[in-house]
């Protein structure tokens, strides 16, 4: 919008007279924010907020903060990864995966660790969801087995896996 000195001279009166910027725009057929911008270029004195409204001297009345939502990998580290313990009671069925060997071409060899692998089976927030109950390689997170599916050996052209180098 171009402002001209009749356009200036009325957003001044409006203002003196108290109305809301909004009131302003619509009676000038500008947004608010075209009001808004004006006036801070105009210079034209503040006015309290009409959100924050309180009385004068007294202070402001505020909520209290919500304490902040904890991290997920705060709540569940990495280590804290444990096989669903689940009572038979519960109507759910007990189900223990056995370790089945690797194909020879992925066998990682290395020295099993004492934490659990934290591989998930099946879908998160479903009865039959738990983690793989083998134990670790060490410095990974996932039993031997995993391990051959999370960590992919590269093309036999004499290329290194830096994942791999430590387990070897």
């Amino acid at each position: 919008m171009d402002w001209t000195d009749d356009d200036i001279q009325r957003l001044r009166t409006l203002w003196a007279e108290g109305h809301s910027t909004a009131e302003i725009g619509r009676r000038m057929g500008v947004s608010k924010n075209a009001i808004v911008g004006k006036t801070h270029r105009l210079d034209l004195p503040g006015r309290p907020s009409p959100i924050r409204r309180s009385e004068a001297g007294a202070p402001r009345v505020t909520r209290p903060r919500r304490p902040p939502v904890p991290k997920l990998a705060d709540m569940m580290p990495l280590r804290a990864c444990r096989p669903l313990a689940i009572e038979p009671s519960a109507g759910f069925p007990t189900v223990r995966a056995e370790p089945r060997p690797l194909p020879a071409q992925r066998r990682l060899t290395g020295p099993v660790g004492t934490q659990p692998c934290c591989w998930p089976i099946g879908e998160p927030g479903k009865a039959d969801f738990r983690f793989c109950v083998n134990l670790a390689l060490v410095r990974r997170p996932y039993c031997e087995e995993h391990c051959g599916h999370a960590y992919k050996p590269l093309p036999a052209a004499g290329g290194h896996n830096p994942a791999l180098a430590d387990l070897r």
